[in-house]
C-alpha cells in the first residue's frame, strides 16, 4: 500500500486521536433544552454510538456522523478508513447502513486529484457496505477533514446499545489494539512498511462481517472501540449497564510492536485524555505494565466491535467470528457492580 505522508503533514492530529475527550463532551452538552419524543429510543444523553428513532413496529432509523483529519498519507486509503470508521457506529447498534453524506474540508494546499482520491476511497468503501452516498457538504479550511453522516436501519426490538451488559456475560473484541500508538510512531518514520500495511488494512476493514455474525446471537450490549479506547468505551458500557467489567489483559489482542513504542513514549495525546476520563473507574489488579495500560487507553481509528453476550452463546459466536476474523478474542466478563467500573486483571 502507498505510504506517502503528505496528507498527514497537513494535519496537527490524526484519525480518532483528534476526538474531543469524553469528559469534555459531557460538560459541553450539559443543560441544553431538547424536545422529548418517545420514538427516540437512543439519544446523545446515552453516550452511545448512534441515535435510534423508531419509524414503525418493524423499522428504526439509526443515525450517526464521524469525521477526522488524515491518519495516513495516501488519499484513497484515507477515504476508505474514514468511511469504514463512520459506518462502524451503525454496525455497533446492530443496524445496516443504507445512506451516507460526505463531510469534507479541503485545504488550499491539496490538489484536485488528492481530493478526488479521498472521495473515491469513501465511495468504494460505502459501496462495499451495500450503502449509497447520496450527497454531502464541502468547505475550505486550514486542514483536511473527511468523514460521513450515515443513516441505517434496524428492527426496534433488535437495537444493540452500550448499556445492556448483564452479569455473567462474556466480552468479545474483534480487532487488535495499538493503532494510535503505531500511527504516532509512523509520523517519526519508525514503523516498517509491512507493519504499516497490516495496520492500514485493519483500519480499512469494515465491521460488517462482525455485525452480520453478531446479530445471529443473543448479544446484550455492543459498542465499537474507537477514539475513547478500549477502557473508555468499556467504562461507558460498565456505567450504562450498572455492572463491573473485568478485562483479562492476557487475552486482549494487540499489535505486539505497539508495546515497544508505548514504552518509548510514542503515545498520542488522545490516550492521556482517555486516561483522565476513565482512570477513576479502573482498578488495576496485579502487575499491568504502564505500556500495556497505554495500549488499553490508546484511541483506535476504525476499531473493532466490543460485544457482551451470555457465556454459552459467546463460545459459539467467537468460533464463528474466528472463521472470518482470526484476530477476534474473548477478553473478559461481566459481574454485578463491585467497587470499580472496570477491573484490569
Amino acid at each position: 500500500m502507498e505510504t506517502d505522508v503528505k496528507l498527514t503533514k497537513l494535519a496537527s492530529c490524526a484519525g480518532c486521536g483528534a476526538k474531543v475527550g469524553a469528559g469534555t463532551l459531557v460538560q459541553l452538552l450539559e443543560g441544553f433544552r431538547t424536545h422529548k419524543d418517545p420514538r427516540l429510543i437512543v439519544g446523545y444523553d446515552r453516550s452511545d454510538d448512534a441515535s435510534v428513532y423508531v419509524l414503525d413496529e418493524n423499522t428504526a432509523l439509526v443515525q450517526t456522523t464521524d469525521f477526522f483529519p488524515p491518519i495516513v498519507g495516501a488519499p484513497y486509503l484515507y477515504g476508505q478508513i474514514a468511511a469504514a470508521n463512520a459506518l462502524s457506529d451503525v454496525y455497533a447498534m446492530g443496524g445496516e447502513p443504507k445512506l451516507a453524506l460526505n463531510i469534507l474540508c479541503v485545504s488550499e494546499r491539496m490538489e484536485d486529484k488528492t481530493v478526488q482520491e479521498i472521495l473515491r476511497g469513501g465511495y468504494d468503501k460505502v459501496y462495499e457496505a451495500g450503502a449509497i452516498i447520496s450527497g454531502g457538504h464541502t468547505i475550505q479550511g486550514a486542514e483536511p477533514i473527511y468523514g460521513l453522516a450515515v443513516s441505517g436501519f434496524v428492527h426496534p426490538k433488535k437495537v444493540l446499545t452500550n448499556s445492556g451488559a448483564l452479569p455473567g456475560d462474556r466480552l468479545l473484541l474483534t480487532k487488535p489494539l495499538g493503532i494510535g500508538i503505531l500511527t504516532t510512531a509512523a509520523k517519526a518514520d519508525l514503523v516498517e512498511a509491512p507493519l504499516l500495511d497490516r495496520v492500514y488494512r485493519q483500519m480499512a476493514t469494515l465491521n460488517k462481517t462482525a455485525r452480520d455474525i453478531m446479530v445471529q446471537y443473543p448479544v446484550h450490549s455492543c459498542t465499537d472501540v474507537t477514539g475513547f479506547a478500549l477502557l473508555g468505551h468499556s467504562y461507558e458500557m460498565a456505567q450504562g449497564s450498572g455492572c463491573t467489567i473485568h478485562i483479562q489483559t492476557d487475552q486482549v489482542p494487540w499489535h505486539p510492536e505497539a508495546y515497544e513504542f508505548a514504552d518509548m513514549g510514542f503515545v498520542p495525546a488522545g490516550a492521556y485524555r482517555n486516561r483522565n476520563y476513565a482512570e477513576k473507574g479502573v482498578k488495576v489488579v496485579g502487575q499491568v505494565p504502564r505500556a500495556l495500560q497505554d495500549i488499553f487507553f490508546d484511541p483506535q481509528t476504525s476499531g473493532g466491535l466490543l460485544m457482551a453476550l451470555p457465556e454459552e452463546a459467546a463460545k459459539d459466536c467467537l468460533a464463528e467470528l474466528q472463521k472470518r476474523i482470526p484476530e477476534a478474542r474473548e477478553i473478559g466478563y461481566v459481574t454485578e457492580k463491585m467497587d470499580a467500573d472496570i477491573y484490569l486483571e
